[in-house]
């Protein structure tokens, strides 16, 4: 019996394969897109980084013990309405009791701090008016929609008491 030769066909090339293809056009697209989103961390980075972190972290931690023991005890309160929208004036409280639930009068000022965790030049604060002992009020716009992050500072003597929240500000209508 006489053996059959086939036809002989040369070999394809792994680069016209279509899996070699998708594979390198995969790994081309993940190393761009990781391109792509370093370039967005250095070009759009808020800086809200403080620059003498060290120094504040030792202060705090000096202070820490001796402003538990001069601790008054006081209790905040803000009222901040659920409705807020960028844009739209909006009145917010606050409120500063004593163990006992009275009205406490610090002897220093009462301000108001706005933080915007995206963008640090939209930061800014107001002194809060005093409507009555323990009392204050602020009025104010915000200028942009999103989260914000909101502290009422008191100052006492030559210490200073924080209330911190976050908020929502909507879209305005």
């Amino acid at each position: 019996m006489a053996s059959q030769e086939l036809p002989s066909q040369k070999p394809t090339p792994a680069w016209k394969s279509p899996w070699v293809i998708a594979w390198v056009f995969m790994v081309f697209a993940v190393l761009a897109m990781n391109l792509f989103m370093v370039f967005l961390a250095i070009k759009t980075n808020p800086g809200l980084v403080n620059e003498d972190f060290y120094e504040q972290g030792q202060r705090y931690a000096r202070t820490l013990v001796s402003k538990k023991a001069r601790d008054p005890g006081w209790h905040f309160h803000m009222d901040v309405p659920e409705a807020l929208q960028a844009g739209q004036p909006v009145t917010i409280r606050f409120f500063l009791t004593d163990r006992a639930g009275q009205p406490v009068q610090p002897d220093g000022k009462v301000r108001f701090f706005a933080y915007r965790p995206s963008d640090a030049r939209e930061d800014f604060n107001r002194p809060m008016l005093e409507e009555g002992i323990g009392r204050y009020r602020v009025e104010l716009v915000f200028p942009r929609f999103g989260i914000w992050d909101t502290l009422v500072s008191v100052q006492h003597g030559e210490d200073e008491y924080n209330l911190g929240r976050r908020i929502q500000v909507a879209r305005p209508q």
